[in-house]
Parts: C-alpha cells; sequence; structure tokens
C-alpha cells in the first residue's frame, strides 16, 4: 500500500492514497449516523446519494429502496451473462451517534497506518472494500449476477436488510462486518422479554391488604440470577461458548406510600443455534412455576418482545468454502474461524435461504469515543472479495 499523509483536511487528489482509500475517507466524511439511535442522527440518505453517484459509471443497475423516507437502502446488481450463481456482498451504511465520538468524528485523520472517524471501523471501511472489488469483478466475464446490498438502519433495527430481502435474493452472501480477517461462522441471537410480577396495591401502612410485587420480582430474580451461572455449565457452542441471560430493566411501584402492583423485569437473553423463543419462554416459565410453588399469591405474566434468530454457517456450501479459499489465497495462510457474541444481518439472510458467511477488517472502537480500522486490512479484504466474486460468481 502507497504512503498516505495525515490530513484530514487535505484533498485526495493531492495525495497518493488508493483508490480504496480515498473512498474510504470519502465515506466516513458524509455524517449517516442512525437517528434512531439519538436525536442528532442525520440518517442515511447523503452516503445513499454519494454511493450511488459513485456506482452509476460502473456499468450497475441502481435500486433505491426507501420504504422509510430519508432512510434509504442501495442495492447495485452487475446482471451474469447467465448459468452462473448470483453473490450479494450485504454492509451497512448507517453508523452509530457522532455524539460519543471523542473529537470531530467526520474528519477523518489517518495515522500508523490506521484510519480514525466515526464508521472507519463499522463499517464504512467494508463498504468501500465491497465496492471497489464489485466494481473491479464485473468488469471481468461473470455468469452470474452480482450484488451489492448497502443497507439502512443495521444499527437499530435492521430495517434495510428486512426491506432488501423483500425484492432480492441470491445463491450465497458475505455480510462484510469487521471480523478483525477472520471468517466468522456463528453468532449469537436474542430474545427480549418481560416478566411481569402481579402483587396488590394498597396503602403503605396496610400489609393486611398489600401485596409487594417488587419484593415477588426479587424471588425471581434470585433464581434468574442462579440460571445465568447455571448456563456456564452446560454444553458450549464450539464457537460461541454458553449462552446468557440477564435481567437488563426493573420498574415497579408509583409512590414510596404504597405497596406496589406491579412490577417488571426485562430479560435478556443471548441465544445460540437450536435455541429460540419457545425455548427461552419454557425455560423462563419454568423459574417462574418453581417460585409459585414456595410462595402462594405469586402471579406473573410472560410478554415476549423482540426476538433475532441465531446464525450458524453451512460449512459445505459454496460461499464458504470459496471465501476460505480466497481468504488463504490472498493472506498466505490457513482462515481462522470464529463465532461473534453479537448479532447481525447474516442471520436474516440465513432465514431468507441464502447461505451467508461473515468477513471482514481489522481495526477496533465500534460504538466507542474513538474508531479506527487498518488500512491494510481493508485492502486485503478488497482483494478477497474480488477473488471470490471471479470465482464464485463465474
Amino acid at each position: 500500500m502507497s504512503e498516505i499523509v495525515d490530513s484530514p483536511g487535505q484533498s485526495t487528489a493531492d495525495t497518493d492514497e488508493s483508490q480504496l482509500i480515498s473512498l474510504l475517507r470519502r465515506l466516513v466524511e458524509i455524517d449517516s449516523s442512525n437517528p434512531d439511535l439519538g436525536s442528532t442522527g442525520r440518517g442515511e440518505a447523503a452516503v445513499a446519494d454519494f454511493i450511488t453517484e459513485w456506482l452509476a459509471p460502473h456499468g450497475c443497475d441502481i435500486a433505491r429502496l426507501e420504504a422509510t423516507p430519508g432512510r434509504p437502502s442501495i442495492v447495485a446488481t452487475w446482471r451474469g451473462s447467465g448459468g452462473g450463481r448470483s453473490l450479494m456482498l450485504n454492509g451497512h451504511i448507517d453508523t452509530v451517534s457522532l455524539d460519543s465520538y471523542d473529537g470531530d468524528g467526520l474528519a477523518p485523520v489517518i495515522r500508523d497506518g490506521s484510519m480514525f472517524g466515526r464508521g472507519s471501523y463499522d463499517m464504512k471501511s467494508g463498504i468501500a472494500a465491497m465496492m471497489v472489488a464489485a466494481a473491479a469483478a464485473a468488469e471481468r466475464p461473470h455468469r452470474g449476477d452480482i450484488v451489492l446490498a448497502l443497507v439502512a438502519d443495521e444499527e437499530f433495527e435492521s430495517a434495510g436488510t428486512v426491506e432488501v430481502l423483500k425484492q432480492f435474493t441470491a445463491d450465497g452472501a458475505i455480510v462484510v462486518e469487521p471480523s478483525d480477517g477472520e471468517v466468522t461462522l456463528a453468532h449469537r441471537g436474542l430474545v427480549w422479554l418481560d416478566v411481569v410480577i402481579t402483587g396488590r396495591a394498597a396503602h403503605g401502612s396496610r400489609p393486611d391488604l398489600g401485596r409487594d410485587a417488587i419484593v415477588q420480582a426479587g424471588r425471581f430474580l434470585a433464581r434468574l440470577g442462579d440460571l445465568a451461572h447455571e448456563l456456564t455449565t452446560r454444553p458450549e457452542h464450539p464457537f460461541l461458548g454458553a449462552a446468557n441471560v440477564h435481567a437488563s430493566l426493573v420498574r415497579g411501584g408509583v409512590e414510596m406510600s404504597s405497596y406496589p402492583a406491579e412490577c417488571t423485569i426485562g430479560i435478556e437473553w443471548r441465544t445460540l443455534p437450536g435455541q429460540d423463543l419457545d425455548t427461552i419462554v419454557g425455560e423462563i416459565d419454568a423459574l417462574l412455576v418453581a417460585v409459585s410453588a414456595e410462595h402462594p399469591g405469586f402471579t406473573y405474566r410472560i410478554v415476549p418482545g423482540l426476538t433475532e434468530p441465531p446464525f450458524e454457517a453451512d460449512r459445505s456450501s459454496a460461499v464458504v468454502r470459496s471465501v476460505l479459499a480466497n481468504v488463504e489465497a490472498v493472506t498466505g495462510k490457513p482462515p481462522v474461524l470464529r463465532g461473534e457474541p453479537f448479532w447481525t444481518d447474516c442471520a436474516l439472510l440465513a432465514e431468507a435461504g441464502i447461505p451467508a458467511v461473515l468477513f471482514g477488517v481489522t481495526g477496533g472502537g465500534a460504538h466507542a469515543a474513538s474508531e479506527w480500522v487498518d488500512l491494510a486490512s481493508v485492502e486485503t479484504v478488497a482483494k478477497v472479495l474480488e477473488r471470490t466474486i471471479d470465482d464464485f460468481c463465474a
């Protein structure tokens, strides 16, 4: 990689940056912070406009999906000659808030081979690598379609990928989220639910009339803590380890002088492949039934909330085999396999019947006060993606 200057305000025309790094710099300079994560979020419209302008000369069909005004996703497709496999590269164009960044997150700085700025790591570096790799590979003959899904809202509800999958599909997909140059074959899902413990409201001086819902909730919380520990003793997933559960929110009572009639416990369970809403509700209900047996009058209800499925790639799928082979070809080393504790859009792609895998750049500071990406890794990811497109779509 050519030497690059530490001058965020300088025009890229005055530097010897590669096309890829210049594109990354420009993407970081555009505010695409998610408005659902803070009052100052600008949304994806400006960065979608820029991406469209960049892609237009490269011979692809461009679709702008915008079910929610101001929150567009861009899908670019290079049609194949026919008879080949189609490959989708998926990445999100939104970032978390600029408010939490230490300094100007829109003024990228290059220092010691890394670029600093909001979204440099998560995940505008992946977006830049996808765009450059796809445009280069599309110049060569390919039988299958090459599809870029540059999606909105991954940082909140993944509305962009949900919208894309209503209209587009592929024979394989790569999500280019950061993975430190390793190949992610699995990640956890999540289940959110509320447990509502009911008591009986009464004046604080009348214990004969009241039943304290908060105290009753404490009995359940003690058992939840025991379950959290017990999960660590169960058989682990080879990449993901153990599932985990915790209480996230507690809400109860209305005033100091009254017995609380209700207490709500918000619970998050990070799931492993094979676990779903029904299995989690069953485990939580078993704890509550046990409390009920020990404490007559204990009553409750379970209110399911957000559920996102876990993900596990099929090691034998063509897209996984192609990515693994091309990581080794580019780096000269056997690929390192890993799982992620957090959730990604891989799960949505897999649910839609698209074999998927995750592979991306090296860096750090995702969602943090300082964020950076190793620029050599961005070049490596772009090369791996380009070779994989050639291989998979030929």
